[in-house]
């Protein structure tokens, strides 16, 4: 019974320094560069034959009150040489808004370590965007699907 009473004591001042809230609260920024794995496939079997899969990168403005600026979405093979930049100027992306880019199944030439490198601003402090991949493949019978977030590589 004591146990139970010492937790329920941690548990309400952790509340009360900020509880939960402050767990998951996150720092706010300007702006980042953002690197994203994606994968245009994936191995399997003892021979390493590739699976092809449809890979999406997802841009998704967080914060409910203010737009930030998308300015390079660069996609890049598995030797880091720039494939593709998906924004040709700056890109608005609208409070609580996302925009995606598709690298299709039938293009290969990122590799099984491609990588998109991000980078987005804004005039004032916002929640940083949420930043993630998701790839998907069939084939017959077989399906995979799996999702990869960003990680900042760069703060402004």
């Amino acid at each position: 019974m004591r146990i139970k009473h010492f937790f329920a004591a941690v548990l309400l001042t952790a509340a009360a320094i900020g509880g939960p809230a402050a767990a998951v609260a996150q720092q706010l920024s300007r702006g980042q560069a953002i690197y994203l794995p994606l994968y245009s496939h994936v191995y399997f079997g003892d021979r390493q034959r590739e699976f092809n899969l449809t890979a999406t990168a997802y841009v998704r403005n967080t914060d409910p009150k203010r737009p930030i600026t998308l300015e390079a979405a660069d996609y890049y093979s598995n030797q880091g040489q720039l494939l593709k930049a998906f924004v040709d100027g700056p890109m608005t992306i609208a409070p609580l808004a996302s925009v995606n880019f598709t690298v299709k199944e039938s293009d290969t030439s990122g590799g099984s370590g491609a990588t998109f490198l991000l980078r987005w601003t804004s005039a004032e402090e916002v929640n940083p965007p949420l930043v993630e991949s998701v790839m998907i493949g069939t084939a017959s019978t077989q399906g995979i699907s799996f999702v990869c977030q960003g990680r900042v590589v760069k703060e402004k």
